[in-house]
């Protein structure tokens, strides 16, 4: 089964609890801080589309791009609820982090989520930083986030169980990671028990998603070789370097 195909359908409620207004002004402080005047935003691996809707609120245009189809169904699907003013400033687009070409620009290109991380291999992470390059405008930015190699390796991953619930279904998911080590990813084994309330019967999904963890020194090394250049890196979400224990770090770099 492909990453995210069953899965897809259950993706908002999973995430119901994800900050995405406030890591949405996190990443626009820090398009005005290294890209002032910035406006238009191309997002790799956008989902169902939470970030574009907050960023578009915030009045950048942006272009979101996923391969999962499932993903991009549910993104559309909400814009009948969006303001038409911000409605009119996103759109869509099916495509592979590592070879969609759009034939456009923008003044910053983001990944967020770990959205790298699952380009687990150097061919696939070399073959995403070029697509953000390909579409960086002059004096563009590329932003992203990534499990955070130090930190993987001092906490290590553990098993946990994440429960949400809305009026059509509860759902129970376990996380069961398993360390690659040789490869520098970790297999995280998803069992989703969906319980439908109407029809009072439990679906049960499986699916394995393959995370690379970097450091900053393969980062800096991936970026050269495509064109870029490493500006500054925080842990994800604050001002302060990564750290040992900063799981979710964040790039910033520039064409």
């Amino acid at each position: 089964m492909s990453v995210f195909a069953a899965y897809s359908r259950y993706y908002d409620l999973l995430y119901r609890d994800k900050d995405y207004a406030g890591e949405a002004r996190y990443v626009a402080a820090l398009m005005k801080l290294h890209a002032p005047g910035a406006a238009r935003v191309i997002e790799i691996g956008c989902g169902t589309g939470g970030h574009a809707r907050e960023l578009a609120a915030l009045g950048f245009r942006v272009h979101g791009v996923d391969r999962s189809a499932g993903m991009l169904e549910a993104a559309e699907a909400k814009l009948d609820s969006v303001e038409p003013e911000i409605r009119a400033r996103m759109r869509f687009t099916q495509g592979d982090a590592r070879s969609v070409r759009l034939r456009e620009k923008a003044d910053a290109v983001i990944s967020l989520f770990h959205v790298m991380s699952y380009q687990t291999s150097n061919d696939d992470l070399g073959a995403a930083f070029a697509t953000a390059r390909e579409h960086l405008a002059p004096e563009g930015v590329f932003i992203f986030d990534c499990w955070y190699g130090p930190a993987v390796l001092i906490e290590r991953p553990a098993v946990t169980v994440k429960r949400m619930e809305d009026v059509v279904a509860s759902i129970t998911r376990i996380a069961e990671p398993t360390m690659n080590s040789a490869q520098n990813t970790v297999d995280v084994n998803y069992t989703v028990l969906v319980y439908d309330r109407k029809t009072a019967t439990v679906e049960t999904l499986r699916e394995t998603h393959r995370m690379r963890y970097l450091f900053k020194p393969e980062v800096e090394l991936l970026l050269t070789a495509s064109g870029m250049s490493l500006v500054t890196s925080h842990e994800w979400m604050t001002d302060r370097a990564p750290g040992p224990h900063s799981w979710s770090a964040c790039f910033v770099a520039r064409g």
